[in-house]
């Protein structure tokens, strides 16, 4: 696979909920902080969205998409000025999956969803996002228009399935407008995801997802590059945040971590399939990078740690990445 399919397949983004929203007249939706990934659609109609920490509204029109990753609570409205209703509030007023009518609907109709991602490892991507994904281009939109015009059919005529339908739509959606960020370019980001865009970091990150477990050398690295190794070093030092062996062993212990989590092998088992010749250097590695030990880190695959006398509390890894991992 590609990397930006092999992080999405490890932190497996699970869709819960889609639901579409049928408004008109002044209006207002505020949607709390919230864990995972927002991702809303303007299907017809325009609006408006304000962030909080972000100082501008964003215009929205129909056929825009937004992607909000960092969890910071946000308003949809007619106007930036608009009085918002708790989505709490529509919510509790319809059933799961259907539209949601405010003021009688017409004016301006859109669909919402929220993915959680699995795993312990969601920084590897939501912390190289920026807090607005917008994808706004009349191309994009083009790319986007099928899947939303199916997703408005499926909530507004629901039919046997017509759920399950809604939420593989909207993992497309997600999918799609994260690869219309990408095609966008770096933007002076910094990470892997920004990397990707780069053609001979591309190529690099590519080969080394490929095949993790290969004893790769510097200049390995740059001839798939097609580059000098001192200038790709430079280079994916300035891109990536790290150097590309750091890379590499970061990328190997966040698949390690999944398979703690997800399979019965052994921890040598693992380290072998991972191009480390003894448990021991794999170990070294795995928790210099991960900051727990394999072992612990698998017992802990519930999300909690016991201790003599303690009640669960969180894993030293639940719900973040270890500063460096891949998280830049």
């Amino acid at each position: 696979m590609d990397p930006l399919s092999d992080v999405l397949s490890l932190l497996r983004p699970h869709n819960y909920m889609v639901r579409g929203f049928d408004v008109a007249g002044p209006w207002a939706i505020r949607v709390g902080a919230h864990e995972g990934i927002k991702c809303y659609a303007m299907v017809s109609g325009e609006g408006w969205l304000t962030v909080e920490g972000v100082t501008d509204p964003v215009r929205l029109q129909a056929g825009d998409c937004l992607l909000l990753p960092r969890g910071r609570p946000f308003v949809l409205g007619s106007d930036p000025m608009a009085r918002p209703v708790e989505i709490e509030t529509l919510v509790a007023q319809a059933r799961e999956g259907v539209v949601t009518v405010l003021n009688g609907g017409g004016d301006c109709f859109g669909i919402g969803g929220w993915f959680s991602l699995a795993g312990h490892h969601a920084g590897m991507l939501l912390s190289v996002l920026p807090p607005i994904v917008h994808i706004r281009g009349d191309a994009d939109r083009a790319a986007l228009r099928w899947a939303l015009e199916q997703m408005m059919q499926e909530l507004r005529e629901p039919r046997p399935g017509s759920h399950l339908v809604a939420q593989h739509l909207a993992h497309l959606v997600l999918v799609q407008a994260l690869r219309l960020h990408l095609a966008d370019g770096p933007g002076g980001g910094v990470g892997w995801l920004f990397a990707l865009a780069d053609p001979q970091m591309s190529a690099a990150i590519t080969a080394l997802h490929q095949d993790p477990a290969r004893r790769w050398t510097l200049q390995d690295l740059a001839d798939r590059a097609g580059m000098s190794r001192s200038s790709f070093a430079q280079k994916f030092k300035a891109t990536v945040g790290a150097t590309p062996m750091e890379y590499l062993t970061r990328w190997r212990m966040m698949l390690a971590g999944d398979r703690l989590e997800n399979s019965g092998d052994p921890v040598s088992a693992i380290a072998l399939s991972l191009g480390y010749e003894s448990e021991s250097a794999f170990s070294t590695a795995f928790k210099r990078v991960m900051e727990v030990s394999p072992r612990r880190y698998g017992h802990g695959r519930r999300g909690t740690l016991l201790s003599p006398g303690e009640g669960a509390r969180p894993a030293p890894h639940a719900g973040r990445v270890p500063q460096g991992a891949l998280a830049r």
